[in-house]
């Protein structure tokens, strides 16, 4: 039975728990988890352009029962959105990968563990039974990569998310003068940011530093921050190509999912090389700044790919108006990253629960309004 639906009345809406989050956490911490590259132009468009989209209530059909589920890979989940990956979590709360990943499992949804994510892979697949997705940043070394994926075999795990939209690390001028680049740095201005959030100071002091848990075996002990640095960006090199996506699908016996689509192109692709899913998404807006929005790439790749291979969406995605609006446009599934983030930041343990229930209910809001029964039928409300 999937856990109960229950939201603090004091952050009934993931905006204002970002308010919340900014207050909580030190600027450098929200900076990393909000910002995008470059100019932020791309951040910002796929929100927006996700907003023009316009549904169309019929307030006189019938309407028996809602809902909310989806099917993926023969999993049944209870809702159409789940946790998108995110590197770091634990810079931005103490636990942030665990706390989200129990309340995915809790609440019967997807939840998908970054290559460079602060828990491993072994502590979320003990969490979530085995039920948890995994991004691959594939290394440059195809030692390390299989290394990874045996891992991800032994533990359970049955889907593996291919991460194709990082060929270079993102120019991120926020991060860069918070010294979250790599390699980082604490600077007098972090220094009294930290000081003047106690309560964040203390839980990372107690929980200790965080750390990139899955890779961390593989890391030479004793590096200087510069050479971590260096190290991280030789490691995780390793641009997708035909001849590393063929080699993944041949490898990997379980559910094989393409990260990063943004176009009719790479959706063919995907289905030529046997994949059984495909996520569109330009990273959060945090690669690409002058790139499509996410929505807005949705027709082609839907064109291409309806039908022949699933069709999951994230970036831009805030609440659930926007999640009805993804499914509207083709999308079988929709992850969010920044959303759950903020409620970890302004909530610690209540915030996964926090979040999960806000948008289970404005989707269930919307979708009453609307008079659509299931998910599958939200495209016959989209106003063209």
């Amino acid at each position: 039975m999937a856990k109960e639906i229950k939201i603090n009345p004091l952050y009934p809406s993931v905006d204002m728990l970002r308010e919340k989050a900014r207050k909580r956490i030190p600027g450098f911490a929200f900076d990393y988890v909000d910002g995008g590259c470059n100019n932020e132009i791309n951040l910002a468009r796929n929100t927006t352009d996700l907003r023009e989209i316009q549904l169309m209530p019929y307030y006189l059909r019938g309407f028996k029962k809602l809902n909310l589920s989806t099917e993926l890979f023969g999993e049944v989940y209870d809702a159409p959105f789940g946790v998108a990956p995110v590197g770091l979590q634990g810079l931005i709360w103490p636990g942030a990968t665990e706390i989200l990943a129990k309340a995915a499992h809790e609440h019967n949804i997807p939840f998908i563990l970054s290559t460079v994510a602060t828990a491993d892979i072994e502590t979320v697949a003990e969490i979530t039974n085995g039920r948890s997705w995994f991004q691959l940043y594939h290394p440059a070394e195809e030692e390390l990569r299989d290394k990874l994926l045996r891992r991800c075999e032994e533990a359970g795990i049955k889907t593996l998310v291919i991460l194709s939209d990082v060929p270079t690390f993102g120019y991120r001028p926020k991060e860069i003068r918070n010294g979250l680049s790599i390699p980082p740095k604490m600077t007098w201005r972090n220094m009294v940011q930290i000081t003047t959030h106690p309560r964040w100071a203390l839980s990372t002091l107690f929980a200790g530093q965080p750390e990139f848990k899955t890779v961390k075996p593989y890391i030479p002990k004793g590096l200087s921050l510069r050479h971590l640095g260096l190290f991280m960006n030789r490691t995780f090199s390793g641009r997708l190509n035909d001849d590393r996506l063929k080699q993944l699908r041949d490898s990997w016996k379980g559910n094989l999912v393409l990260k990063g689509v943004a176009s009719a192109e790479d959706t063919e692709k995907a289905i030529a090389f046997g994949l059984d899913g495909i996520i569109a998404s330009n990273h959060g807006g945090r690669q690409l700044d002058h790139g499509p929005s996410t929505i807005s790439t949705m027709d082609e790749i839907c064109a291409e790919g309806k039908g022949k291979i699933k069709i999951m969406m994230d970036s831009g995605i805030r609440c659930g108006p926007d999640i009805a609006s993804a499914l509207a446009k083709g999308a079988e599934c929709t992850f969010l990253g920044r959303a759950f983030m903020y409620g970890v930041a302004a909530l610690g343990k209540e915030g996964g629960d926090q979040v999960i229930s806000i948008l289970k209910t404005e989707l269930q809001q919307i979708m009453e309004q609307l008079g659509c029964e299931n998910i599958g039928s939200l495209s016959n409300h989209l106003i063209e």
